[in-house]
C-alpha cells in the first residue's frame, strides 16, 4: 500500500483539527487606500475620469467589498480624487454599509430606477458626459452596454490594463496569505488520502475536504473540489459516471480554499495500492516535467518559456508532440490571488516577462486518455533570485507525502 494512504475513520480525523485562522492578518484599509492610489495615478497619467467596479473581484481587491453579483448593479465608482463612491439598491444599503472598508458616501436606487443613470450623475459631475470611464472587464457584459445607453457622449475603455498592471505583482501580505491557504489544503490533501477505503465514493471525499478546510480555519470549505478514480483521472477535469475506489486505483484530488479571499489550488495523485511499472513511470515523468517548468522560471524570462520547458522534457520522454496525447493537452501553469485562475498564464504565446511578486501553478498534467493521468499542481511565488514554492512537490511514487516512520 502506497504509504499514507487510506487506514484512518473520516470523524476521528476531523475530531482532532483546531483552526488556524488566528494567524490570519486581514489587508488593512491602508493597504485598500494604497490600491485605490494606484487607480488614480494610472488614471491620471492616461486622461481617463473614472473606474467602474461592479461586483466581483476586482471590487473586492481594491475596495475590500466582498459583494455577490446580480442583475441589479453595486458597484463603486473610483474618481480621479475622494474616496470610492458606492452605488446599490436602496434595500441593499444597510448590509452594504456594514462590509464598506474605504469610504462612505453610498447612492441608491430603486427597484424602478436606473443605477446607470447614478453612475453617469457622478462621472458628469466631475468631468461632463464627454468623459472616459474604464470599466471592469470581469462584470457582467450588461453592465458596458447598460452604462453606454446612461452615457451616450462618453468613451468607455476596457479597465483590463489597470486592473491586471495592479493585481499582476503580488505584496508581502498578499504572498503571506496565498501561503497561509496553500499550507491549510496541503494538509488537507494529506489527511484525506488517509480516509480512503474500498467502495469510497467521490462525493464522500469532497464532503469530508470541505469539513477538512473548515475545521482548520477556511470559513467557506472548499472553493472548489475534484475527486477522481480510475480511468476519470486520464481527464483533466475528469469523467462522468458513478465512480467507486477500488484497490489499485489510480487517485486524482484537486481542491482548493480561500483565506481573505486569496485562493489555494493543489492537486495531488497517487495510487489506493501498488502502484503499476506503468503509472510509476507517468508519475515519475510528471514529477520531473514540473521541475523542468520550475527551474526555467527565471526573472525576465517569458511565461511562454515556462510552458515550453515542460513540454520539451515530455517531448524527450516520447509524449506529444505539443498539445496531443498522450501527453499534456493544456497550459502548463495560471497565476492565482483573489481569483483562482488569473494573469499571468503559464502557456505558448504569451510574451510576458516573469518578475518578482508574480504568483502561479506549475501543473503539466500527463494524460493517457482510456487509461489514467498524473498532475501535480503546486504553485511559486517569483523573488528576484527565481521561483520559490508554496508547497513542496511529492517526490516519491509510494510516498507522495513525504510521511516519516
Amino acid at each position: 500500500m502506497t504509504k499514507g494512504i487510506g487506514g484512518l475513520s473520516a470523524p476521528a480525523v476531523l475530531s482532532t483539527l483546531k483552526s488556524r485562522r488566528a494567524a490570519v492578518q486581514p489587508i488593512t484599509a491602508d493597504e485598500y487606500r494604497a490600491r485605490i492610489e494606484a487607480v488614480r495615478a494610472y488614471l491620471a497619467a492616461r486622461k481617463v475620469d473614472a473606474l467602474l467596479l461592479p461586483a466581483s473581484s476586482n471590487l473586492l481587491y481594491f475596495t475590500g467589498l466582498d459583494w455577490h453579483p446580480s442583475e441589479r448593479l453595486t458597484a463603486a465608482v473610483i474618481l480621479k480624487d475622494g474616496d470610492p463612491v458606492y452605488v446599490c439598491p436602496a434595500f441593499e444599503e444597510p448590509k452594504l454599509r456594514g462590509h464598506i472598508t474605504v469610504g462612505d458616501e453610498v447612492r441608491t436606487w430603486q427597484e424602478d430606477e436606473s443605477a446607470y443613470a447614478l453612475v453617469a450623475d457622478l462621472v458628469r459631475g466631475q468631468s461632463g458626459g464627454s468623459a472616459t470611464v474604464a470599466v471592469d472587464a470581469l462584470g457582467y457584459a450588461g453592465v458596458f452596454f447598460d452604462l453606454a445607453t446612461a452615457l451616450p457622449q462618453a468613451t468607455l475603455v476596457d479597465a483590463r490594463p489597470l486592473t491586471e498592471a495592479c493585481r499582476r505583482v503580488k505584496s508581502a501580505h498578499e504572498i503571506a496569505l496565498l501561503s497561509h491557504a496553500k499550507a491549510l489544503t496541503l494538509e488537507v490533501h494529506r489527511l484525506a488520502a488517509g480516509i480512503l477505503r474500498p467502495g469510497i465514493t467521490p462525493a464522500e471525499v469532497v464532503a469530508f475536504i470541505g469539513q477538512a478546510h473548515r475545521a482548520l480555519g477556511a470559513d467557506g470549505g472548499n472553493t472548489f473540489c475534484a475527486v477522481q478514480f480510475g480511468e476519470a483521472t486520464a481527464y483533466p477535469h475528469g469523467a462522468p459516471g458513478d465512480w467507486f475506489l477500488k484497490e489499485g486505483d489510480p487517485v486524482l484530488i484537486d481542491t482548493g480554499c480561500a483565506i481573505e479571499g486569496y485562493k489555494s489550488d493543489i492537486t495531488r495523485c497517487y495510487t489506493f495500492g501498488h502502484a503499476t511499472p506503468e503509472y510509476r513511470r507517468v508519475w515519475e515523468d510528471e514529477r520531473d516535467a514540473q521541475m523542468a517548468a520550475f527551474n526555467a522560471a527565471r526573472i525576465g524570462v517569458p511565461c511562454e518559456a515556462v510552458d515550453q520547458a515542460a513540454r520539451s522534457f515530455l517531448e524527450s520522454r516520447g509524449y506529444g508532440p505539443g498539445y496531443q496525447v498522450p501527453g499534456c493537452p493544456h497550459r502548463t501553469g495560471h497565476g492565482v490571488g483573489l481569483d483562482l485562475h488569473e494573469p499571468a498564464y503559464i502557456v505558448g504565446g504569451n510574451k510576458q516577462p516573469l518578475e518578482a511578486g508574480l504568483c502561479f501553478s506549475v501543473e503539466p498534467m500527463l494524460c493517457l486518455y482510456g487509461k489514467f493521468g498524473v498532475r501535480f499542481e503546486d504553485h511559486v511565488y517569483m523573488t528576484e533570485d527565481g521561483p520559490r514554492w508554496f508547497t513542496v512537490p511529492p517526490t516519491d511514487v509510494d510516498n507522495p507525502f513525504g510521511l516519516h516512520g
